[in-house]
């Protein structure tokens, strides 16, 4: 992969925001960290958005890795299988649309050739009431059938939500020496051109991906919620209460920023906030 990080790539790249989210700050960022209690960080309510990034190859058409939000789910969030439990722990009356699924798929004419998720957290698959049938969907290993209590937590609501859909494939990452995880930092090269690729960043969730795209101005990297915030990924603090493994997605969380060391031309976009 990182041979040709630094060459132009074919690929182009639009982060949309779908929604702004206000939620607690302890969720998106460890308050416990060295470098929070240095900056005397406290938990309060943050701004936040949720992304869907539209992404072009020229021969293999346009994806998108995550969905943004369905107006039609912030309409019914129950009849969409947003249980009460979610919609309390996850407050959607606090999400404010800007760029609903739908309006983002009406400005792709030819329609999308898959989804690429970073995992399947429910706000990150929550316009999939407008993704049809038939599109491909793609997920890193494990992610659709590993446990974690926060994967639990959501379950229902995430098999619901990806009820009626298409299988979903994985990223074909190794397994781990012991085969309880995934090896940090697996590559998957998407098209075959070294153009595009799926990086395994376990923790945050057990198949949690990031991408890096080649671009004709650089590479660019979605962290997925391997990071939230961009004050995580400058001051290197992993996910708060948000995060399956902490351990694991500060390994993942570090890994990526030594990438970004070494390809210091590469343009970050955390999972939160840009």
């Amino acid at each position: 992969m990182e041979k040709s990080l630094d060459l132009p790539g074919p690929i182009e790249v639009q982060t949309i925001n779908s929604a702004d989210w206000t939620v607690p700050l302890a969720g998106l960022l460890n308050l416990k960290s060295a470098a929070a209690r240095e900056a005397h960080l406290t938990d309060h309510p943050e701004p936040i958005h949720i992304f869907a990034h539209v992404v072009r190859h020229p021969q293999f058409g346009t994806y998108l890795v995550d969905t943004g939000v369905s107006q039609q789910l912030m309409d019914d969030p129950s009849g969409h299988g947003v249980s009460w439990v979610v919609r309390t722990v996850m407050p959607l009356d606090k999400i404010e649309m800007r760029n609903s699924t739908a309006q983002i798929l009406a400005r792709i004419p030819d329609g999308v050739q898959g989804v690429f998720f970073t995992h399947l957290h429910v706000d990150h698959i929550s316009g999939m009431p407008d993704i049809p049938r038939a599109v491909p969907l793609y997920v890193g290993r494990g992610e659709s059938t590993q446990t974690s209590l926060l994967n639990a937590f959501v379950r229902g609501t995430t098999t619901k939500l990806l009820e009626g859909k298409a299988d979903l494939q994985e990223w074909s990452f190794r397994p781990d020496e012991g085969h309880k995880g995934l090896v940090v930092g697996d590559v998957v090269d998407i098209f075959g051109d070294a153009s595009a690729f799926a990086i395994s960043v376990p923790g945050h969730t057990p198949g949690s991906t990031a991408y890096v795209l080649r671009t004709p101005r650089g590479p660019i990297l979605l962290t997925g919620d391997t990071c939230h915030t961009r004050w995580g990924w400058e001051h290197s603090v992993e996910p708060g209460s948000y995060t399956a493994d902490q351990p694991t997605n500060r390994k993942s969380l570090l890994l990526l920023e030594e990438l970004v060391r070494r390809h210091p031309a590469m343009d970050v976009r955390p999972g939160h906030q840009y």
